[in-house]
């Protein structure tokens, strides 16, 4: 914000004392890893870590025995075997792929409340990899050891740092009178952007209309907060399920954050051609950028 604004604090201040900045919550655009260098100070040490409230600690970060390099998390931190695996359980390096924890670490939580048979517990983290804390970011990790954090891979929808089931959202959404289904993602997206549009299945023979979108938004303002109205609202031929009913949240999430569509498992989905439509849309999205709701 203070980026943005335009204010350079080295122009009064003196900021000679000032050996180190550490900055958390979310990914830093490469142009404030710049700013800082430039306004604050070009003799600090600019630090980044990554971590979790559910461990009260970080997996990744700064160390004073490395160089800073814009935009990228130093290692992994003591004690912590932090790797990123493809969606195969592979370890991967300069791509991105699935931040995981493979050894465990002191301060992971080992149950939770009113979970009495684990499966909550096991559903957060060991979903994906049995055996295999998946903490749910996008990270890149270089030959070198160092990581880029690209941001959440799950559905939560992260506004200005606060985060929200997708779920609480539709749920809204869909009893608006005209509406059939509706999906909501958002989508990290470079330069420290994020892109949250809601997709609209209008009933059958209705259009998503202006007085529509409307509705829509004005119930999302009221029954949630309008902190979570979406960025732009798109008419949908459907919303994108798998064999079992799930919602593909993720796999759409990940087209609009650049993900190749011959990446897509369609084996799984209850309709193909749906999928194919997301993967136009988020291409369609990448050449034009968003249009606003409002």
């Amino acid at each position: 914000m203070v980026e943005r604004s335009g204010v350079v604090p080295n122009v009064q201040e003196d900021f000679s004392a000032l050996r180190s900045i550490l900055v958390t919550g979310s990914p830093l655009p490469d142009s404030t890893w710049d700013w800082v260098y430039q306004s604050v100070s070009d003799n600090v040490r600019l630090g980044s870590d990554s971590g979790g409230t559910d461990i009260t600690s970080a997996f990744i970060g700064s160390n004073p025995f490395q160089p800073v390099h814009r935009g990228e998390i130093m290692g992994p931190y003591l004690g912590v075997d932090v790797q990123a695996w493809n969606a195969q359980g592979e370890r991967v390096w300069d791509e991105v792929g699935e931040l995981v924890i493979t050894k465990p670490m002191p301060s992971m939580p080992v149950y939770f409340w009113n979970d009495l048979d684990g499966s909550r517990y096991r559903a957060a983290y060991f979903d994906m990899y049995p055996g295999t804390w998946r903490h749910g970011d996008w990270v890149t990790q270089s030959k070198e050891g160092t990581f880029v954090v690209h941001g959440r891979s799950d559905s939560t929808i992260n506004r200005g740092g606060i985060r929200m089931g997708s779920a609480d959202i539709t749920h809204v959404v869909d009893q608006v009178p005209g509406v059939s289904a509706s999906m909501v993602i958002g989508a990290e997206l470079a330069g420290g952007d994020y892109y949250m549009p809601l997709f609209v299945v209008p009933e059958p023979g209705r259009a998503l209309s202006d007085e529509l979108k409307a509705n829509i938004v004005t119930a999302i303002r009221e029954h949630i907060s309008p902190r979570y109205v979406p960025d732009e609202i798109i008419e949908a031929p459907a919303v994108p399920r798998t064999r079992t009913g799930k919602l593909l949240e993720i796999p759409v999430k990940k087209l609009f954050q650049g993900a190749d569509p011959s990446t897509l498992n369609r084996a799984t989905t209850e309709d193909a051609e749906v999928l194919d439509w997301y993967a136009r849309t988020a291409q369609s999205y990448t050449a034009r950028g968003p249009r606003p709701t409002e």
